[in-house]
């Protein structure tokens, strides 16, 4: 028996017996994904500024060592004041007294063995007479000198200048004399000609600075080598003897004279 092939719809016969399989339709590519990104780390609502350190301001002294202040050199804690050098050095500070130690001892009541380790703070009266008055080139000035239990103090009528150093001893000390070599120990007072500014004072501090007379600028030391210790000095001193080319950290412009006061508390070779 023959089999009858059914016709296509184009006319070719199809066998009866194929079974028609659909072909599978081919899908989009797989997509690849890849691992989540994190989140991002929040930003802190404030931000904290390191602590920021400051130097502290270190007093003037009055010593020349390998760096110097405005009047004297570097040294070791605290003060201002002489130191012969460049107005670039920049300033160190010098002393050898602590104010624990000086806090212990009583103003006035030092003597040649057992010379005072303080500066009285206490200002004049302001009806004190003056020890010494000085009519400069320009200018003039006033100096109520220190005593055991007041610092001194200088009036200006500036601007005031001196052409040549002018020493002036307002009270003679006891003890030996002062070599131009000498480590001395003191307290002193700095005072502008110009206008009148104390830049720097032991007395304020109330502790005394020691240091090597040879160190300081020509004007300081010549107000103290030859005098004997326990006396008290005011010097004027000269552009030339102090700062020819200014100190700016203290305020001293070139060609300013300089006042200083000065109570000679101890000396040794």
């Amino acid at each position: 028996m023959v089999r009858e092939r059914a016709a296509t719809p184009t006319g070719r016969p199809v066998a009866a017996n194929r079974r028609a399989t659909a072909r599978p339709i081919p899908g989009p590519a797989p997509i690849t994904t890849t691992a989540p990104m994190p989140p991002p780390t929040p930003l802190p609502t404030t931000l904290v500024a390191a602590p920021v350190r400051h130097t502290p301001s270190v007093p003037w002294a009055i010593v020349t060592l390998s760096r110097t202040a405005v009047i004297l050199a570097a040294c070791a804690t605290a003060s201002l004041a002489l130191a012969g050098c460049s107005s670039s050095d920049t300033a160190a500070p010098t002393g050898t007294t602590s104010a624990a130690a000086a806090a212990t001892t009583t103003a006035g009541t030092g003597t040649a063995d057992s010379p005072r380790t303080t500066c009285p703070t206490a200002e004049p009266a302001d009806d004190a007479a003056a020890d010494w008055t000085l009519d400069g080139d320009t200018g003039s000035i006033a100096v109520v000198g220190p005593t055991a239990d007041t610092a001194p103090r200088v009036d200006v009528q500036g601007p005031f200048s001196v052409a040549e150093t002018r020493v002036q001893t307002l009270t003679t000390g006891d003890g030996p004399v002062v070599s131009d070599s000498a480590r001395v120990s003191v307290c002193y007072q700095g005072v502008n000609g110009r206008d009148g500014s104390v830049f720097d004072s032991a007395f304020e501090r109330g502790v005394p600075v020691a240091f090597p007379l040879a160190n300081v600028v020509p004007g300081f030391q010549k107000a103290i080598a030859g005098q004997t210790v326990g006396s008290t000095v005011a010097v004027a001193v000269t552009s030339a003897d102090g700062y020819p080319n200014g100190q700016p950290r203290a305020g001293i412009e070139a060609g300013d004279s300089l006042v200083f006061t000065i109570d000679i508390l101890d000396a040794s070779a």
